[in-house]
């Protein structure tokens, strides 16, 4: 059995560990982790909030500053480990969301979640670029989205920088997404980006589809998550968010918890139903399967491991039992 399938697996390299029998499934149809709001490790609780929030929730963080922001980083920071740590741990589809801070003179941008991260986008990708460099093998998806701030000329200028940074590793949609075909390529990033902008530049995939129950009880995110299922997977690439989602009602409610402990305290109900999933292309598979606390639930061991089910069975050889005369 392959390394990445065994209890000590290598996830900082598991695409390249998986059995030959599985290069050439389209990765739209292997089981892959995700990391929802990825970047929210590194929230910069000084910094202001989003243009998009409301009047009302602006002026209640300007007058009890020291009571919002608190609440804010407790929820809205979704990940505990860096970038480099979740590629370690086998995460290989980030959640970014991006963004340019208003009144900022700077061209920088940020990648956000209520407020802005400390760490610039272009330098992140860049890290992520050499992490890909040495990992010759792993394949990522970027799904670059939200883009509050970004003019046109901005747009520009940032798919510019991810051309730079990222090259011919840049997977087009048209490509043939098996293992074995990416390698022969050196593709490593599929880059899908939420804005018309991208039409504009055949490197670029389109939104993702991503399946966001918007529950903070496991129970309510299951029954979600069944339901879409009864449906039909999308033919191509989609997520199935297991992030629990609570309002600023429930927020202000429970001043002392966080949202790692609600997903902590639920976690074993998720797990179960994670379990019983399975990658592939029949109408109710999974593809991509994206989590918060990436490393203090092993999201990415269990869904790595749902590609066993990918492999034949092998029918046990017969053996030929001789009676004597």
């Amino acid at each position: 059995m392959a390394p990445c399938l065994n209890s000590a697996r290598n996830t900082g390299d598991w695409m390249k560990c998986l059995p030959e029998e599985l290069w050439d499934i389209p990765l739209t149809n292997l089981a892959i982790p995700g990391s929802h709001d990825a970047m929210s490790y590194c929230l910069d609780i000084t910094s202001p909030l989003l243009r998009s929030e409301s009047d009302s929730f602006r002026l209640l963080d300007r007058v009890f500053y020291c009571f919002t922001r608190p609440i804010i980083y407790k929820w809205a920071t979704t990940q505990l480990k860096n970038i480099v740590q979740q590629l370690q741990a086998g995460v290989r589809y980030f959640d970014l969301r991006i963004a340019h801070k208003q009144n900022d003179v700077s061209r920088d941008l940020y990648f956000t979640h209520v407020i802005y991260t400390q760490v610039t986008v272009v330098d992140t990708l860049n890290t992520v670029a050499t992490w890909l460099s040495e990992h010759p093998k792993e394949i990522v998806i970027l799904a670059c989205s939200h883009f509050e701030g970004l003019s046109e000329k901005l747009h520009e200028e940032f798919i510019y920088s991810l051309k730079i940074i990222f090259g011919s590793k840049l997977c087009p949609p048209k490509a043939d997404t098996t293992l074995r075909s990416l390698w022969s390529s050196g593709y490593q990033v599929v880059l899908s980006y939420e804005d018309h902008a991208a039409e504009r530049h055949k490197e670029l995939w389109p939104e993702i589809p991503y399946w966001w129950a918007n529950k903070a009880d496991a129970e309510e995110l299951i029954q979600y998550l069944d339901s879409q299922k009864r449906f039909g997977r999308p033919d191509g690439f989609f997520v199935a968010g297991l992030n629990l989602t609570a309002d600023r009602c429930f927020m202000a409610s429970n001043p002392h918890i966080s949202l790692r402990t609600v997903t902590m305290e639920q976690w074993e109900c998720v797990r179960r139903w994670l379990e019983d999933q399975k990658p592939g292309s029949d109408m109710t598979s999974l593809n991509i399967i994206a989590g918060d606390f990436i490393g203090l639930i092993p999201l990415c061991s269990i869904i790595i491991d749902l590609n066993k089910k990918l492999l034949k069975r092998r029918s046990p050889k017969k053996v030929e039992v001789r009676t004597a005369a």
